[in-house]
């Protein structure tokens, strides 16, 4: 168990990362191809684009073929995608291969985290995807270093790299063993579940967390820009939430193990809420910052409750894990986008206030909803 989950902390490392290497890049290609906000725009949705369009079929590919084919196949076609990421010398080469990305990103998560869950035991399944979850989270720290590496050396020399290291992924991934013999599920039955009142709630749990980050990655640079703060103190900002939501995640996952899902998904949920009316509030640099932080603190307590909450739900309904994990993702990428375009939309027409206040009630009615529906916190049994 502990190799698969080395394995799968690298690969998810790594598949977000290269997500999050193209911003220091974004200036260079705006410039070299001539590129309007909207091209560039499309360049940098393409791969949430990609991962949102093939989670659900991942799910279904990591279901039919198993887990470690899944992520084997999710490895090579990051490897190529980013080769030919690094090579391209014209904007449609680079969509395509952004897409690919985001294609083979819904392929690694959905086998990794189907041969996670299949595999740990179900008191341990927290702990897991916690701990997952902030390796993740710790890729997208590194992810500017390399887009930044990539603009200094040459995008063909660091993003080819990709492709060898990928291989090497693959080749550790083939010698593991196989989480069970694949599933064909009817894929009416999975239709039918998918829709299901319980999966639909469990699906929601993940992406409300996810619209608020989408909604924060658009409002807060702004803000701080106007405010005076430049380019150090939203990477800042950014990078201070991003490590602490890093090191919650493993301790948030390994304690809902113990107490059950309810009470840090409420709370972290809960610090969120109080983080969007910070950032609604402020006035000056830093509490927006602290705002941020805040946030990323509420993220890194609900997150992994969430997806272990989804991926409980889907054993309890009968639907594989490949298409919780599916699931999983198009939440994510659905959230994201949604509170991306709703949050840049609103506050463009009324400011930053109304857009944050819409958040953080969205956050409380989840919190309260969740409070009433999931299972109460495990008690622990005296020793005897």
């Amino acid at each position: 168990m502990r190799r698969l989950l080395i394995l799968a902390s690298t690969m998810v490392f790594f598949d977000v990362a290269f997500y999050a290497a193209i911003a220091p890049l974004l200036p260079d290609y705006v410039a070299e191809f001539g590129l309007s906000k909207a091209q560039a725009g499309i360049l940098a949705a393409s791969y949430a684009t990609g991962t949102l369009l093939a989670s659900l079929p991942a799910g279904l590919v990591a279901t039919w073929v198993g887990p470690r084919r899944t992520v084997i196949s999710g490895l090579l076609l990051l490897g190529v995608s980013s080769l030919i990421f690094g090579l391209a010398d014209e904007i449609t080469l680079l969509d395509a291969a952004r897409f690919a990305q985001g294609v083979s990103g819904a392929l690694i998560w959905s086998g990794a985290l189907t041969w996670l869950i299949t595999t740990a035991p179900p008191e341990h399944r927290g702990s897991v995807i916690g701990t997952a979850l902030g390796t993740a989270v710790a890729g997208a720290l590194v992810g500017p270093i390399l887009g930044a590496v990539a603009a200094e050396v040459g995008t063909g020399a660091v993003f080819g790299a990709v492709l060898g290291i990928a291989v090497l992924l693959a080749a550790f991934a083939a010698r593991l063993p196989e989480a069970g013999p694949p599933e064909r599920q009817p894929l009416r039955e999975v239709g039918a579940t998918i829709v299901s009142r319980p999966i639909l709630t469990a699906t929601a749990f993940v992406a409300v967390p996810s619209l608020m980050f989408g909604t924060v990655e658009v409002l807060v640079p702004l803000r701080i820009d106007e405010l005076g703060g430049g380019h150090v103190a939203i990477a800042g900002g950014f990078i201070a939430g991003a490590a602490l939501e890093a090191g919650l995640a493993p301790i948030a996952g390994r304690y809902s193990d113990r107490i059950g899902r309810r009470l840090p998904f409420v709370v972290g949920i809960g610090i969120c809420a109080c983080a969007m009316v910070g950032i609604a509030a402020a006035q000056a640099l830093g509490p927006v910052i602290a705002a941020l932080i805040l946030g990323s603190l509420g993220a890194g307590i609900c997150f992994a409750p969430a997806l272990t909450t989804l991926s409980e739900t889907a054993d309890l309904s009968g639907l594989h894990q490949g298409f919780a994990a599916g699931l999983s993702n198009m939440a994510w990428a659905a959230g994201q986008a949604a509170g991306a375009l709703a949050g840049g939309g609103v506050a463009s027409a009324t400011g930053y206030v109304a857009p944050s206040l819409a958040v953080a009630a969205l956050l409380l009615l989840t919190s309260a909803y969740a409070y009433r529906s999931l299972a109460p916190p495990l008690v622990q049994a005296p020793a005897s």
